[in-house]
Formats: C-alpha cells, structure tokens, sequence
C-alpha cells in the first residue's frame, strides 16, 4: 500500500518573479536557495530548512491569465505554519501590516488560529499556528470544528 509521507513542495506559476521573490523572501521570510533555478525559464526555490526546496516560483509573465476568483476546481489556498502561539500570530499579524500585505480573513479553526493573505498573483495563502493539542487532532469534532472569527 502506498502513503504519503508528508507535503513536498508547492510550485507556483507567477506574473512577476522579482515582485514574488520578494514577496515570498523579504516579507514572508522563506530562505532563497542560492541563485535561481536552471529550468530553461526564470525560476527560484525556497526553502524553510525542513527539506532542500518547498517551494519553487516561476515566471510566466504577466500576459498569463489569473488565479479566478469565487468557486473553481483547483487550489483554494495553502497553509504555511508560523509559529506556536498567539503571540507569535500577533507578531506575524504586526509584520503583515507594516509591508502593507491585505488580510482578507482571521479565523479560529480550535485547533489552529489562522491568518489569511493573497501573494502578489492571487494565490492564497493561510498563516497559522496550531493551538489545539496534537493528542487532540485526532477527534475530527475538534479538527473539523465550525469555524469562528478570530480576535487577535
């Protein structure tokens, strides 16, 4: 029987490479692999130090057609964890707000406190820290728990 061992990495097509860097390494803080990746096209891989790459950008210009909005079948969004505290939530929050990065939504899932953001394409983007107890993660009532607005 096959089973997935963890999520790998992300690739994801952008607009604008140099507006993604920075948006993905100065300002969410993932750590660049050193110069950019030869795949034929401009592209660059970042890592957070868990594995040698997780998340990987490439440029394919800005004449390519945006994320659409509303219900569509694809990627909803991805969760990046940032911290293990509402503390440190708040510092993420703080951050966000002093690069002008848009919140669009803050909820509280009982078992993580999450942050939502769009990259400069519209990707978006969950920031969270898990809040719930990992011997608790296994009661889908509190996994799966309806969803509250978060009050930082």
């Amino acid at each position: 029987m096959m089973r997935i061992l963890e999520l790998g990495h992300i690739v994801l097509y952008v607009s604008d490479l140099e507006r993604s860097r920075h948006f993905y390494g100065d300002i969410l803080g993932w750590d660049e692999i050193v110069g950019e990746v030869p795949l034929g096209m401009p592209a660059v891989g970042f890592t957070s130090g868990r594995t040698h790459h997780e998340l990987l950008l490439i440029e394919v210009g800005d004449s390519a057609e945006g994320v659409p909005r509303g219900r569509r079948l694809g990627l909803y969004h991805f969760g990046l964890k940032v911290g293990d505290s509402d503390e440190e939530l708040r510092e993420v929050l703080a951050h966000l707000k002093a690069n002008g990065v848009p919140i669009i939504g803050a909820s509280d899932h009982t078992v993580t406190h999450s942050l939502y953001i769009r990259d400069p394409d519209g990707n978006e983007i969950e920031l969270y820290v898990d809040v719930l107890p990992r011997e608790e993660w296994s009661d889908p009532a509190a996994v799966f728990a309806p969803i509250r607005p978060l009050h930082l």
